[in-house]
């Protein structure tokens, strides 16, 4: 283990990132606000198209103030994406609400809308109320907005859209997330831009985000002394981070067309092995390509995907499972999901090669290598 360590998605500053927080330390603006904050946050709206946005501690923040706002609540039943990450569907169990899982597409691996239909069938079937409809946009891909938001439409039914990993992502045009009652992103360390950790929760609605702006500031009421009505939450976002985020957001463009190369490169590389394929790009958008994953038959290839990963984390490279789908959970044993299979068998199948875009040649050639030496 002499080489360095070749992480899956690690972050990359561009340049500018500390010039921006120099400005926050230069005006002694490194409390949660300031104008940095602020400049962020309508940098995010004229990205997204989104009228409204609110800068707060993660995507799983940023998810809980969603929820809260669009009403659910104990006995709601939240539908959302089973193969996702586990941030994407926790703050419905912190409102007391139950969870109903929808199977992917395979043609997109993200939310199958046929059975997001079946799904809100069966939970108005037991007499409960579905609170929202949470699909995921899996590793970059936006899911089948106009398709699920028709569904959801016609029964009233609010659609929160989990663009945590979409962004610079687009479908039919348009920003990823753009297309629901509200969208939620993450800047995680690991994802195509950063702010150290925060996220972004976004709307057209005026009222709604600055109630979450409210509700992410302890919720203290309009007087001069600290007065509090309702419970809030310690969730906003340091006017430091935000700055992070704004030099982030120059190389936005930089960063897209890396990712993309760089699981074009693999593709080219690798994807004409027996029993490899990629994830396929959904006719409708642009992936930003934030993990390329392959699945692997090791039938057909002479070995499976943890023997792979295994054999790349012996060469100091990482590289994971695709995600282990929501119902597969211990922590979510007995909670319904439509269909399954086809999430079982990407997890089953799956695997995330390293994707960073400081990547050189020279990362991608060892990682290939190393693939192409565990086939037999």
């Amino acid at each position: 283990m002499s080489k360095d360590r070749l992480f899956l998605s690690p972050p990359q500053m561009g340049g500018s990132e500390l010039d921006f927080v120099k400005k926050a330390f230069d005006s002694n603006y490194i409390a949660p606000l300031g104008p940095l904050l602020v400049d962020f946050e309508q940098a995010f709206c004229e990205l997204t198209g989104f009228a409204h946005c609110v800068a707060v501690s993660s995507g799983t923040a940023a998810i809980h103030l969603a929820m809260r706002l669009l009403g659910v609540g104990p006995g709601d039943v939240v539908i959302a994406s089973t193969l996702t990450f586990i941030g994407s569907v926790s703050p419905a169990t912190f409102l007391g609400a139950e969870l109903h899982f929808v199977d992917s597409d395979p043609q997109t691996w993200n939310m199958d809308p046929d059975l997001l239909v079946r799904a809100i069938e069966e939970v108005q079937a037991s007499g409960k109320r579905v609170g929202a409809v949470v699909p995921t946009d899996l590793y970059g891909q936006c899911a089948d907005y106009d398709a699920i938001k028709a569904v959801c439409e016609s029964r009233s039914i609010p659609l929160l859209i989990d663009a945590a990993e979409s962004v610079g992502a687009t479908y039919k045009g348009r920003h990823a997330g753009y297309g629901g009652d509200a969208a939620v992103y993450s800047f995680n360390g690991n994802k195509i831009i950063t702010t150290s950790g925060g996220g972004m929760l976004a709307s057209d609605d005026g009222k709604f985000i600055a109630e979450a702006r409210r509700l992410s500031q302890q919720a203290r009421d309009a007087a001069p002394y600290y007065e509090h009505t309702t419970v809030g939450y310690n969730y906003r976002m340091s006017n430091v981070l935000a700055g992070i985020g704004l030099g982030q957001l120059d190389m936005l463009e930089t960063f897209l067309a890396r990712r993309r190369g760089i699981f074009q490169w693999y593709a080219n590389a690798l994807g004409s092995l027996p029993g490899m394929e990629f994830v396929p790009e959904a006719p409708y958008g642009k992936s930003n390509r934030w993990l390329t994953v392959m699945l692997i038959d090791e039938a057909k290839f002479g070995a499976g995907p943890e023997q792979v990963r295994l054999a790349l984390e012996a060469e100091n490279i990482e590289s994971r499972p695709v995600w282990k789908p929501m119902h597969m959970q211990p922590v979510f044993v007995g909670v319904p999901c439509s269909g399954g299979a086809v999430s079982e068998d990407l997890f089953v199948r799956g695997l995330c090669l390293p994707s960073g875009t400081a990547m050189t040649e020279a990362d991608l050639e060892r990682v290939a290598r190393i693939i192409k030496s565990t086939q037999s």
